[in-house]
């Protein structure tokens, strides 16, 4: 039987903390509900969130190349996070994905889940004629990885996971202001670029219509059906479903 999906967009957050919380929250509900015998539903959260850098939990703080005070001023968050991967960058323009997956349901295999969360990014990007590919030995998805110089991610992932139930997930750059990642060295991966839709594609895109061919792609590569369905309030952060 085809596994459901409970989508989420979360719209623009102003506050990386209380998603994160909200993310975290909904982690421990799975986890909960496999440990009496349950059977968790999967969930789909989209966000854009405010200029933010967070740094996975093996990251090295150096690689954010300006000071407290001038991140400050530049009104950009920063935490220390409990994902894999180094140093990333998520703001406005960006649409970040947090599947909260039971892989237990799918494939308890992370190499497989990070593999299929980069195809859904492979097949989005080959709607707008762009040949999206992987980079050996790291994650995310790429234009010209194998052509020195030309190396440029569009897409970083990183993710947790808890009695494989994941969270966190990947942050694709649609139209989003690249100038952020020049006081970070992105990924930890030095003297390579980063780029987006709208740099690769000259024009800006509509966010909407690529959040549409990433929930298609993810039904695609998955085998699951989406089903619209709130579960958060952005008030009080809060769960409004128990699923």
């Amino acid at each position: 039987m085809m596994n459901q999906v409970l989508f989420t967009d979360m719209g623009r957050q102003p506050a990386y903390a209380q998603v994160w919380n909200f993310q975290e929250g909904l982690l421990q509900q799975k986890v909960k509900q496999k440990s009496g015998g349950e059977k968790p539903a999967q969930h789909l959260l989209f966000v854009e969130h405010a200029p933010v850098y967070t740094l996975g939990k093996n990251g090295k703080a150096e690689h954010v190349l300006i000071s407290e005070t001038e991140r400050l001023e530049k009104n950009i968050e920063y935490f220390h996070i409990n994902r894999g991967g180094d140093i990333t960058f998520h703001g406005p323009g960006q649409v970040v994905g947090y599947p909260i997956f039971d892989l237990e349901q799918f494939k308890t295999d992370l190499g497989w889940y990070l593999r299929s969360l980069e195809e859904v990014i492979i097949l989005t990007m080959a709607e707008y004629g762009l040949y999206g590919e992987r980079s050996k030995g790291e994650t995310g998805v790429w234009l010209e990885p194998s052509v020195p110089g030309r190396e440029r991610k569009i897409c970083a992932m990183g993710i947790r996971c808890s009695r494989w139930v994941t969270m966190h997930g990947f942050a694709f750059n649609v139209n989003t202001d690249l100038n952020f990642f020049n006081y970070i060295v992105p990924c930890g991966i030095q003297n390579k670029q980063v780029t987006s839709l709208a740099k690769e594609l000259g024009h800006d895109v509509n966010v909407a219509e690529a959040k549409e061919k990433l929930k298609r792609n993810f039904c695609r590569v998955f085998n699951v059906q989406m089903l619209d369905e709130p579960v958060y309030s952005p008030a009080g952060g809060e769960l409004l479903l128990s699923h």
